[in-house]
């Protein structure tokens, strides 16, 4: 019996490293469409995001899948056999330590408080993606496929786009895998997302593909929208949307991101794309916290006044005044 299910479980975790492996190779396709530097790094990888998001969710026990995927991807990129096992090793790495870090910051994966906002950003996105941006652009550089000059440009568009990996996917997929069908939701409940939807779109297509970077802000009050109806479920997707739709026009050079060189465009992009993520992650975190904190107050109260109403004697227990009989 013992052994029957030991093999089940050897057999559902293997399915979990093969399931997290395909996501990652997946995930890396989309992620080459937007290349920056030499086809090879973009500002965008949303394999890291897919990485720490099953790490998060099934444990460190997928990290082999991790590394399949990331050496799948990176073999028919090159430039050498034993600078695709470094690079794997780092994009392995990288989300591994990240998940670790948020474990002992006491992360939890509904994104529901301030401070899993703050850890997933700091720990997660700024300082554990440091680690694969480091090793893989030393590489490139170490086996001539990058220009020694070049190291801080690549090294600074795979640091924020695996950065943006994980502010921008990770939340998204953990908000995936709780999302459950509405049931009551009404038919104006309905027709609000799908306004908020096509005004994000909208807006985001204007204001990416206008030459005025002012224009680009124009998304932000959609992003205050979902944060504020319809809490992460709302701010995570729009979020996702906004970015990816930036990082088109930035690849094709268009709107404020024409006729710029590489660094000015991530520039641009990069502090418009955390600026995006920032502002839907953390107001959808605070009103969410808020949330939690009133209905806390609430039970409180109820249980004080059940307390209370439990102490006060009932009209039949009030003592009675001795009666007074005359003297025998």
């Amino acid at each position: 019996m013992r052994s029957a299910e030991r093999t089940g479980r050897i057999g559902s975790t293997a399915l979990r490293i093969l399931a997290v492996a395909a996501a990652y190779y997946g995930a890396a396709q989309i992620g080459l469409l937007y290349q920056l530097v030499r086809d090879q790094v973009t500002p965008l990888w949303p394999p890291t995001g897919v990485a720490l998001a099953g790490l998060l969710t099934m444990g460190l026990r997928v990290w082999p899948g991790i590394a399949l995927g990331a050496f799948l991807v990176n073999v028919s990129l090159g430039p050498s056999l034993l600078s695709v096992l470094a690079i794997t090793a780092g994009n392995t790495l990288a989300p591994v330590c990240a998940a670790l870090m948020l474990r002992r910051a006491g992360f939890r994966n509904e994104l529901d408080r301030l401070r899993d906002v703050l850890a997933l950003v700091f720990l997660g996105a700024l300082t554990g993606m440091l680690i694969s941006s480091t090793i893989g652009s030393g590489v490139l550089v170490l086996s001539g496929a990058v220009d020694a000059g070049d190291f801080w440009p690549t090294w600074s568009v795979w640091w924020t786009g695996d950065a943006m990996g994980i502010l921008v996917v990770t939340p998204f997929l953990l908000v995936l895998r709780t999302a459950r069908w509405p049931a009551r939701a009404g038919p104006g409940r309905w027709l609000e997302a799908a306004a908020l939807a096509f005004g994000t779109v909208f807006t985001t297509l204007v204001a990416t593909r206008t030459p005025e970077s002012s224009l680009l802000f124009l998304v932000s009050p959609f992003l205050i929208w979902a944060a504020i109806r319809f809490r992460l479920a709302g701010a995570a997707p729009c979020a996702l949307v906004v970015s990816t739709l930036a990082i088109q026009a930035a690849a094709a050079d268009k709107g404020p991101f024409a006729g710029e060189d590489v660094f000015a465009d991530m520039v641009t992009l990069q502090a418009f794309n955390g600026t995006t993520a920032l502002t839907a992650l953390l107001l959808a975190a605070v009103i969410t916290e808020r949330d939690a904190t009133h209905e806390e107050i609430k039970r409180v109260c109820a249980r004080l006044a059940e307390m209370v109403s439990r102490m006060e004697p009932g009209p039949d227990s009030h003592e009675h005044p001795p009666e007074n009989h005359p003297p025998p």
